[in-house]
């Protein structure tokens, strides 16, 4: 269902480094071949859909444990693009946070609240073992319990682990 929908634009393909043997053959072939069997069917369906796929895992340590077909190995490798962990690129947790919150306040119809001067910082000192995703699950948190126009500084410390003067 997910490759039909995506059909003229494209199918984003998370933690395939963690992907069965079996259904790294199916990747393959939709790969190479623009070919899939939709759930249920032994009818063959073709598919224009761009395939982005991303991972957490070392693919080529993975290659060379035998954990991923070499075949698929090397035809993903066309096009790679790393992105560093949150805690390599610190200068990206305003924007993020920001974009988060923004997400957040619309999911819980709340104002976007106003970010303390002393959040950020303090969030640059986290070393961030969730990535991205834990950012943005500490803005939802936040978000979550948000009361008035400035975001409460209140649980971060505690969530990230960090004791503050004011909390020792």
């Amino acid at each position: 269902g997910l490759v039909e929908k995506a059909a003229g634009g494209s199918l984003f393909l998370d933690e395939s480094g963690e992907i069965s043997e079996s259904s790294q053959v199916k990747l393959l072939r939709f790969l190479e071949e623009r070919e899939y069997y939709p759930l249920g069917s032994d009818q063959v369906n073709h598919s224009d859909a761009r395939v982005i796929v991303a991972t957490h895992r070392d693919l080529e340590q993975q290659h060379q444990k035998g954990l991923f077909r070499t075949d698929l190995f090397y035809r993903l490798r066309t096009h790679r693009i790393q992105v560093p962990p949150l805690r390599e690129r610190k200068d990206d947790i305003p924007a993020l946070l920001d974009f988060f919150l923004g997400q957040a306040a619309a999911e819980f119809k709340k104002e976007k609240p106003r970010c303390p001067d002393e959040l950020i910082p303090l969030l640059s000192e986290y070393a961030f073992p969730g990535n991205v995703r834990e950012l943005r699950a500490l803005a939802f948190y936040a978000m979550s319990h948000q009361q008035g126009a400035s975001l409460s500084m209140a649980f971060f410390p505690k969530k990230i682990g960090v004791v503050t003067p004011s909390a020792a």
